[in-house]
Protein backbone atom coordinates (compact mmCIF):
# COMPACT_ATOMS: atom_id res chain seq x y z
CA UNK A 1 0.00 0.00 0.00
CA UNK A 2 1.38 3.35 -0.47
CA UNK A 3 -1.24 6.16 -0.15
CA UNK A 4 -4.46 5.38 3.13
CA UNK A 5 -7.32 7.90 2.86
CA UNK A 6 -10.01 8.18 5.16
CA UNK A 7 -13.25 10.48 4.20
CA UNK A 8 -16.18 11.17 6.50
CA UNK A 9 -19.02 9.21 4.45
CA UNK A 10 -19.42 6.79 1.87
CA UNK A 11 -19.88 8.77 -1.38
CA UNK A 12 -16.85 11.03 -0.54
CA UNK A 13 -14.88 7.90 0.07
CA UNK A 14 -16.02 6.29 -3.54
CA UNK A 15 -15.36 10.01 -5.07
CA UNK A 16 -11.87 9.90 -3.70
CA UNK A 17 -11.68 5.97 -5.08
CA UNK A 18 -12.46 7.05 -8.17
CA UNK A 19 -9.97 9.39 -9.00
CA UNK A 20 -7.01 7.45 -7.04
CA UNK A 21 -8.01 4.98 -10.42
CA UNK A 22 -7.87 7.48 -12.33
CA UNK A 23 -3.90 8.22 -11.27
CA UNK A 24 -3.16 4.48 -12.05
CA UNK A 25 -3.61 2.89 -8.48
CA UNK A 26 -5.51 -0.09 -8.12
CA UNK A 27 -8.25 0.86 -5.18
CA UNK A 28 -9.68 -0.74 -2.55
CA UNK A 29 -12.44 0.83 -0.82
CA UNK A 30 -13.43 -0.50 2.80
CA UNK A 31 -16.59 0.26 5.05
CA UNK A 32 -14.53 1.29 8.47
CA UNK A 33 -11.71 -0.49 9.49
CA UNK A 34 -11.41 -3.29 7.28
CA UNK A 35 -12.23 -6.72 8.71
CA UNK A 36 -9.51 -9.67 9.12
CA UNK A 37 -10.75 -11.17 5.45
CA UNK A 38 -10.47 -7.95 3.71
CA UNK A 39 -6.93 -7.32 4.69
CA UNK A 40 -6.13 -9.84 1.94
CA UNK A 41 -7.47 -7.63 -1.00
CA UNK A 42 -6.28 -4.36 1.07
CA UNK A 43 -2.62 -5.58 0.67
CA UNK A 44 -3.40 -6.13 -3.01
CA UNK A 45 -3.78 -2.24 -3.46
CA UNK A 46 -1.95 0.67 -4.00
CA UNK A 47 -4.19 2.76 -2.42
CA UNK A 48 -6.84 1.80 0.51
CA UNK A 49 -10.10 4.34 1.42
CA UNK A 50 -12.09 4.06 4.22
CA UNK A 51 -15.20 5.19 4.55
CA UNK A 52 -16.15 6.39 7.48
CA UNK A 53 -19.59 7.81 8.75
CA UNK A 54 -18.10 10.97 10.68
CA UNK A 55 -19.47 13.88 8.72
CA UNK A 56 -21.83 14.96 10.84
CA UNK A 57 -20.75 13.31 14.30
CA UNK A 58 -19.53 15.56 17.34
CA UNK A 59 -16.20 16.05 16.97
CA UNK A 60 -14.41 13.92 19.96
CA UNK A 61 -16.33 11.14 18.18
CA UNK A 62 -15.02 11.51 14.97
CA UNK A 63 -11.50 12.45 15.88
CA UNK A 64 -11.82 9.27 17.71
CA UNK A 65 -12.73 7.39 14.61
CA UNK A 66 -10.63 8.88 12.37
CA UNK A 67 -7.71 8.46 13.91
CA UNK A 68 -8.42 4.73 14.70
CA UNK A 69 -8.04 4.15 10.84
CA UNK A 70 -5.15 6.34 10.13
CA UNK A 71 -3.57 4.05 12.51
CA UNK A 72 -5.05 0.90 10.64
CA UNK A 73 -3.25 2.74 7.77
CA UNK A 74 -0.17 3.15 9.04
CA UNK A 75 0.12 -0.28 10.32
CA UNK A 76 -0.61 -1.79 7.56
CA UNK A 77 2.16 -0.03 5.42
CA UNK A 78 0.61 3.41 4.09
CA UNK A 79 3.66 6.19 3.63
CA UNK A 80 1.08 8.59 2.61
CA UNK A 81 -2.12 10.10 4.22
CA UNK A 82 -5.23 12.02 2.93
CA UNK A 83 -7.76 13.31 4.67
CA UNK A 84 -11.07 13.31 2.41
CA UNK A 85 -14.05 15.77 2.96
CA UNK A 86 -16.43 17.11 0.62
CA UNK A 87 -15.35 19.55 -1.93
CA UNK A 88 -17.97 22.20 -0.65
CA UNK A 89 -16.37 21.48 2.94
CA UNK A 90 -19.63 20.63 4.22
CA UNK A 91 -19.53 21.77 7.68
CA UNK A 92 -20.57 24.04 10.20
CA UNK A 93 -19.16 25.99 13.47
CA UNK A 94 -19.11 23.18 15.81
CA UNK A 95 -17.95 20.34 12.91
CA UNK A 96 -15.40 17.99 12.89
CA UNK A 97 -13.10 18.91 9.82
CA UNK A 98 -10.86 21.06 11.79
CA UNK A 99 -10.57 18.73 14.80
CA UNK A 100 -10.10 15.56 12.63
CA UNK A 101 -7.73 17.40 10.28
CA UNK A 102 -5.60 18.65 13.37
CA UNK A 103 -5.95 15.50 15.33
CA UNK A 104 -4.33 13.51 12.44
CA UNK A 105 -1.33 16.05 12.09
CA UNK A 106 -0.64 15.86 15.64
CA UNK A 107 -0.26 12.03 15.04
CA UNK A 108 1.97 11.87 12.09
CA UNK A 109 3.86 14.92 13.60
CA UNK A 110 3.64 16.97 10.26
CA UNK A 111 4.05 20.67 10.99
CA UNK A 112 1.67 21.33 8.18
CA UNK A 113 -0.47 20.58 5.65
CA UNK A 114 -3.09 21.32 2.39
CA UNK A 115 -6.77 22.29 2.80
CA UNK A 116 -8.09 21.54 -0.88
CA UNK A 117 -11.62 21.11 -1.27
CA UNK A 118 -11.58 22.46 -4.57
CA UNK A 119 -12.70 19.48 -7.41
CA UNK A 120 -12.84 21.70 -11.19
CA UNK A 121 -14.26 19.26 -13.10
CA UNK A 122 -17.33 19.63 -10.67
CA UNK A 123 -17.05 23.81 -10.63
CA UNK A 124 -15.74 23.58 -7.10
CA UNK A 125 -12.70 25.80 -7.02
CA UNK A 126 -10.78 28.00 -4.44
CA UNK A 127 -9.56 31.63 -5.24
CA UNK A 128 -7.96 33.84 -2.73
CA UNK A 129 -8.88 31.48 0.56
CA UNK A 130 -12.41 31.22 -0.88
CA UNK A 131 -14.50 28.57 -1.90
CA UNK A 132 -16.51 28.87 -5.39
CA UNK A 133 -19.36 26.08 -6.38
CA UNK A 134 -19.84 26.93 -10.57
CA UNK A 135 -18.06 30.54 -10.02
CA UNK A 136 -20.40 31.65 -7.04
CA UNK A 137 -19.41 31.88 -3.29
CA UNK A 138 -20.30 28.70 -1.31
CA UNK A 139 -22.43 31.11 0.65
CA UNK A 140 -24.41 32.27 -2.07
CA UNK A 141 -24.88 28.80 -3.17
CA UNK A 142 -27.40 26.17 -3.74
CA UNK A 143 -25.23 24.79 -0.67
CA UNK A 144 -26.95 27.44 1.91
CA UNK A 145 -30.03 25.12 1.74
CA UNK A 146 -28.21 22.12 2.24
CA UNK A 147 -30.85 19.86 5.67
CA UNK A 148 -28.06 19.24 7.64
CA UNK A 149 -24.97 21.47 6.85
CA UNK A 150 -26.31 24.77 5.69
CA UNK A 151 -23.47 26.82 4.28
CA UNK A 152 -23.55 30.25 5.69
CA UNK A 153 -19.51 31.26 4.82
CA UNK A 154 -17.14 30.90 2.04
CA UNK A 155 -13.84 31.87 3.25
CA UNK A 156 -12.20 28.24 4.18
CA UNK A 157 -10.02 30.37 6.98
CA UNK A 158 -13.27 31.45 8.41
CA UNK A 159 -15.02 28.42 8.02
CA UNK A 160 -11.59 26.50 9.95
CA UNK A 161 -11.63 29.38 12.56
CA UNK A 162 -14.22 27.94 15.31
CA UNK A 163 -13.44 24.63 14.66
CA UNK A 164 -8.85 24.30 14.57
CA UNK A 165 -6.21 25.02 17.01
CA UNK A 166 -4.52 26.72 13.96
CA UNK A 167 -3.69 29.09 11.28
CA UNK A 168 -4.75 29.29 7.54
CA UNK A 169 -2.56 31.12 5.19
CA UNK A 170 -3.89 31.35 1.96
CA UNK A 171 -1.57 30.80 -0.52
CA UNK A 172 -1.69 32.67 -4.38
CA UNK A 173 -0.02 30.68 -7.52
CA UNK A 174 2.63 33.59 -7.16
CA UNK A 175 3.68 32.27 -3.78
CA UNK A 176 3.28 29.13 -5.20
CA UNK A 177 5.91 29.48 -7.42
CA UNK A 178 8.66 31.42 -5.44
CA UNK A 179 8.07 28.55 -2.66
CA UNK A 180 9.28 25.92 -5.40
CA UNK A 181 11.99 28.36 -6.03
CA UNK A 182 13.09 28.01 -2.51
CA UNK A 183 11.35 25.22 -0.65
CA UNK A 184 13.74 25.40 2.46
CA UNK A 185 13.49 28.95 3.09
CA UNK A 186 10.17 29.90 2.23
CA UNK A 187 8.50 27.12 4.42
CA UNK A 188 10.91 28.09 7.35
CA UNK A 189 9.43 31.31 6.78
CA UNK A 190 6.22 30.46 7.07
CA UNK A 191 6.69 27.50 9.80
CA UNK A 192 8.58 30.06 12.33
CA UNK A 193 7.02 30.64 15.74
CA UNK A 194 3.81 28.21 14.56
CA UNK A 195 3.53 24.41 15.90
CA UNK A 196 1.32 23.68 13.14
CA UNK A 197 -0.78 25.39 10.30
CA UNK A 198 -2.31 25.27 7.21
CA UNK A 199 -1.96 26.43 3.45
CA UNK A 200 -4.88 27.23 1.09
CA UNK A 201 -4.05 27.33 -1.97
CA UNK A 202 -5.99 28.78 -5.08
CA UNK A 203 -6.92 25.89 -6.90
CA UNK A 204 -8.80 26.63 -10.07
CA UNK A 205 -7.81 24.17 -13.18
CA UNK A 206 -6.28 21.24 -13.31
CA UNK A 207 -2.91 22.77 -13.67
CA UNK A 208 -3.25 24.42 -10.76
CA UNK A 209 -3.25 21.34 -9.24
CA UNK A 210 -0.06 19.85 -10.76
CA UNK A 211 1.44 22.99 -9.75
CA UNK A 212 0.43 22.39 -5.92
CA UNK A 213 1.94 18.79 -6.22
CA UNK A 214 4.49 19.36 -7.68
CA UNK A 215 5.57 22.00 -4.42
CA UNK A 216 3.97 19.38 -2.24
CA UNK A 217 3.32 16.14 -3.19
CA UNK A 218 6.50 15.07 -1.15
CA UNK A 219 4.84 15.40 2.57
CA UNK A 220 3.10 12.88 3.99
CA UNK A 221 -0.47 13.70 4.85
CA UNK A 222 -2.54 16.27 2.14
CA UNK A 223 -6.40 17.59 2.84
CA UNK A 224 -9.29 18.43 1.10
CA UNK A 225 -11.70 16.75 -1.67
CA UNK A 226 -10.72 14.39 -4.56
CA UNK A 227 -9.88 16.78 -7.31
CA UNK A 228 -5.97 16.64 -5.87
CA UNK A 229 -5.79 12.97 -5.95
CA UNK A 230 -5.73 11.73 -9.39
CA UNK A 231 -2.45 14.03 -9.53
CA UNK A 232 -1.06 13.33 -6.75
CA UNK A 233 -1.47 9.23 -7.17
CA UNK A 234 0.45 10.21 -10.88
CA UNK A 235 3.30 11.71 -9.00
CA UNK A 236 3.39 8.96 -5.85
CA UNK A 237 3.66 5.88 -8.76
CA UNK A 238 6.21 7.48 -10.84
CA UNK A 239 8.30 4.52 -11.44
CA UNK A 240 6.33 2.04 -10.80
CA UNK A 241 4.16 -0.27 -12.58
CA UNK A 242 0.45 0.37 -12.74
CA UNK A 243 -2.39 -2.10 -12.65
CA UNK A 244 -2.60 -4.19 -15.75
CA UNK A 245 -5.92 -6.17 -14.61
CA UNK A 246 -9.08 -3.86 -16.16
CA UNK A 247 -12.37 -4.05 -14.34
CA UNK A 248 -15.30 -3.99 -16.05
CA UNK A 249 -18.72 -2.02 -15.24
CA UNK A 250 -21.00 -4.21 -16.97
CA UNK A 251 -22.76 -7.33 -15.19
CA UNK A 252 -25.93 -9.28 -16.02
CA UNK A 253 -28.96 -8.65 -14.25
CA UNK A 254 -32.01 -6.12 -12.58
CA UNK A 255 -30.88 -2.69 -11.41
CA UNK A 256 -32.32 -0.70 -9.09
CA UNK A 257 -32.32 3.17 -8.29
CA UNK A 258 -32.63 4.79 -5.32
CA UNK A 259 -32.23 8.67 -4.21
CA UNK A 260 -32.78 10.26 -0.97
CA UNK A 261 -30.40 13.38 -1.67
CA UNK A 262 -32.35 16.58 -1.90
CA UNK A 263 -29.54 18.39 -4.06
CA UNK A 264 -30.59 20.55 -6.74
CA UNK A 265 -28.43 17.87 -9.29
CA UNK A 266 -30.63 14.87 -7.90
CA UNK A 267 -33.52 16.74 -8.20
CA UNK A 268 -33.09 17.28 -11.74
CA UNK A 269 -31.70 14.39 -12.72
CA UNK A 270 -34.74 12.42 -10.95
CA UNK A 271 -37.11 14.70 -12.85
CA UNK A 272 -35.14 13.50 -16.41
CA UNK A 273 -35.75 10.27 -15.40
CA UNK A 274 -39.51 10.28 -15.20
CA UNK A 275 -39.89 12.14 -18.62
CA UNK A 276 -38.18 9.93 -20.45
CA UNK A 277 -40.66 7.26 -19.17
CA UNK A 278 -38.66 5.72 -16.17
CA UNK A 279 -40.56 3.90 -13.87
CA UNK A 280 -40.54 5.41 -10.02
CA UNK A 281 -42.20 5.35 -6.60
CA UNK A 282 -41.93 8.42 -4.26
CA UNK A 283 -41.23 7.20 -0.39
CA UNK A 284 -43.30 9.74 1.76
CA UNK A 285 -42.06 9.78 5.25
CA UNK A 286 -45.00 10.73 6.33
CA UNK A 287 -46.87 8.33 5.18
CA UNK A 288 -44.79 4.89 6.13
CA UNK A 289 -44.78 6.45 10.03
CA UNK A 290 -48.60 6.70 9.93
CA UNK A 291 -48.71 2.74 8.17
CA UNK A 292 -50.35 4.13 4.85
CA UNK A 293 -47.23 3.34 2.69
CA UNK A 294 -45.76 0.29 3.64
CA UNK A 295 -43.05 -2.28 3.15
CA UNK A 296 -45.45 -4.81 1.60
CA UNK A 297 -46.74 -2.46 -0.32
CA UNK A 298 -43.50 -1.16 -2.01
CA UNK A 299 -42.60 -4.75 -2.34
CA UNK A 300 -45.56 -5.57 -4.61
CA UNK A 301 -44.71 -2.51 -6.77
CA UNK A 302 -41.14 -4.23 -7.30
CA UNK A 303 -42.60 -6.82 -8.28
CA UNK A 304 -45.17 -5.51 -10.79
CA UNK A 305 -42.34 -3.96 -12.23
CA UNK A 306 -39.61 -6.89 -12.88
CA UNK A 307 -37.58 -6.55 -15.85
CA UNK A 308 -37.78 -2.91 -15.43
CA UNK A 309 -35.21 -0.53 -13.59
CA UNK A 310 -37.38 1.34 -10.98
CA UNK A 311 -36.55 4.56 -8.87
CA UNK A 312 -37.42 4.93 -5.36
CA UNK A 313 -36.92 8.12 -4.40
CA UNK A 314 -37.89 10.76 -1.27
CA UNK A 315 -35.89 13.50 -2.87
CA UNK A 316 -37.69 17.33 -1.93
CA UNK A 317 -36.96 20.69 -2.56
CA UNK A 318 -35.55 23.13 -0.28
CA UNK A 319 -38.43 24.91 0.71
CA UNK A 320 -40.01 21.70 1.75
CA UNK A 321 -37.09 20.93 4.04
CA UNK A 322 -37.03 23.94 5.66
CA UNK A 323 -40.74 23.70 6.65
CA UNK A 324 -40.25 20.83 8.23
CA UNK A 325 -36.55 21.22 10.27
CA UNK A 326 -37.58 22.01 13.11
CA UNK A 327 -40.52 19.30 13.46
CA UNK A 328 -39.84 16.37 11.83
CA UNK A 329 -36.25 16.69 9.38
CA UNK A 330 -34.10 14.04 11.57
CA UNK A 331 -37.10 12.03 12.06
CA UNK A 332 -37.87 11.97 8.29
CA UNK A 333 -34.20 11.46 7.26
CA UNK A 334 -34.37 8.01 9.70
CA UNK A 335 -37.07 7.06 7.99
CA UNK A 336 -35.97 7.65 4.55
CA UNK A 337 -32.78 5.90 5.45
CA UNK A 338 -34.79 2.97 6.94
CA UNK A 339 -36.73 2.32 3.92
CA UNK A 340 -33.96 2.66 1.36
CA UNK A 341 -32.23 0.28 3.01
CA UNK A 342 -35.16 -2.33 3.38
CA UNK A 343 -35.90 -1.81 0.00
CA UNK A 344 -32.51 -2.55 -1.62
CA UNK A 345 -32.08 -5.68 0.92
CA UNK A 346 -35.48 -7.04 -1.30
CA UNK A 347 -33.88 -6.26 -4.17
CA UNK A 348 -30.91 -8.16 -3.57
CA UNK A 349 -33.44 -10.90 -2.19
CA UNK A 350 -34.88 -11.36 -5.80
CA UNK A 351 -31.73 -11.43 -7.25
CA UNK A 352 -31.08 -7.65 -8.43
CA UNK A 353 -27.26 -7.24 -9.34
CA UNK A 354 -27.12 -3.59 -9.97
CA UNK A 355 -27.70 -1.02 -7.40
CA UNK A 356 -27.75 2.90 -8.25
CA UNK A 357 -28.06 5.32 -5.15
CA UNK A 358 -27.77 9.00 -5.10
CA UNK A 359 -27.01 10.63 -1.36
CA UNK A 360 -24.01 10.12 0.95
CA UNK A 361 -26.54 9.27 4.22
CA UNK A 362 -28.77 6.98 1.72
CA UNK A 363 -25.83 5.53 0.54
CA UNK A 364 -24.25 4.36 3.78
CA UNK A 365 -27.28 3.10 5.34
CA UNK A 366 -27.91 1.63 2.03
CA UNK A 367 -24.17 0.18 1.90
CA UNK A 368 -24.57 -1.40 5.70
CA UNK A 369 -27.83 -3.28 5.04
CA UNK A 370 -26.25 -4.77 1.90
CA UNK A 371 -23.61 -6.32 4.42
CA UNK A 372 -20.47 -5.52 1.90
CA UNK A 373 -17.45 -3.95 3.31
CA UNK A 374 -14.80 -4.33 1.05
CA UNK A 375 -14.79 -3.06 -3.19
CA UNK A 376 -12.79 -3.13 -6.14
CA UNK A 377 -12.98 0.28 -7.47
CA UNK A 378 -13.60 0.65 -11.18
CA UNK A 379 -14.26 3.06 -14.26
CA UNK A 380 -16.42 5.87 -13.70
CA UNK A 381 -19.64 6.88 -14.50
CA UNK A 382 -19.11 10.54 -14.39
CA UNK A 383 -16.19 12.50 -12.28
CA UNK A 384 -16.46 11.09 -8.94
CA UNK A 385 -18.73 8.77 -9.23
CA UNK A 386 -16.89 5.21 -9.88
CA UNK A 387 -18.65 1.68 -10.25
CA UNK A 388 -17.95 -0.64 -7.03
CA UNK A 389 -17.50 -3.94 -6.78
CA UNK A 390 -17.39 -6.44 -3.95
CA UNK A 391 -14.62 -7.88 -3.39
CA UNK A 392 -16.94 -11.08 -1.93
CA UNK A 393 -19.42 -10.83 -4.52
CA UNK A 394 -17.91 -10.05 -7.64
CA UNK A 395 -21.26 -10.07 -10.27
CA UNK A 396 -22.63 -6.96 -8.22
CA UNK A 397 -22.28 -3.69 -9.22
CA UNK A 398 -23.30 -0.71 -7.15
CA UNK A 399 -23.01 2.79 -7.73
CA UNK A 400 -22.80 5.75 -5.11
CA UNK A 401 -23.35 9.51 -6.42
CA UNK A 402 -23.08 12.32 -4.23
CA UNK A 403 -26.14 14.35 -4.68
CA UNK A 404 -24.65 17.36 -6.02
CA UNK A 405 -22.79 14.98 -8.65
CA UNK A 406 -23.39 13.72 -12.40
CA UNK A 407 -25.27 15.23 -15.43
CA UNK A 408 -29.22 15.17 -16.11
CA UNK A 409 -29.30 12.11 -17.64
CA UNK A 410 -26.90 10.18 -14.39
CA UNK A 411 -28.97 7.59 -14.04
CA UNK A 412 -30.00 6.68 -17.84
CA UNK A 413 -26.17 6.40 -18.43
CA UNK A 414 -25.39 4.09 -15.20
CA UNK A 415 -28.02 1.96 -15.96
CA UNK A 416 -26.72 1.98 -19.92
CA UNK A 417 -22.87 1.26 -18.90
CA UNK A 418 -23.97 -1.29 -16.39
CA UNK A 419 -26.45 -3.39 -18.50
CA UNK A 420 -24.32 -6.60 -19.29
CA UNK A 421 -27.15 -8.54 -20.83
CA UNK A 422 -27.88 -8.90 -24.74
CA UNK A 423 -30.41 -7.03 -24.63
CA UNK A 424 -28.39 -4.03 -24.66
Amino acid sequence: MILGCIADDFTGASDAASFLVKGGMRTVLCTGIPADDAVLFCEKADAVVIALKTRTEEPGKAVAESLHAVQWLKEHGAGYFYIKYCSTFDSTEKGNIGPVCDAVLDYLKEPFSLLCPSLPVNGRTVRGGTLYVNGTPLAESHMRFHPLNPMLQSDISQLMKPQSRYNCINLSREQLNKMQANWDREIETYTAGQKCFYFVPDYETDEDGEEIIRCFGHIQCLTGGSGILEIWAKHLLKGKVKPDEALTAETAGEALLIAGSCSQATLRQIARFKETGGVSLKIDPGAVRCGQQTLEGIKEFLELHKGTPVLFYSSETPEYLESIRKTHLQEYSSIVEKTMSDIAVIATQKQYTRFVVAGGETSGAVIKALGYDVFWIGPSISPGVPVMIPCKNPSVRIILKSGNFGEEDFFEKALFLTDGSERK
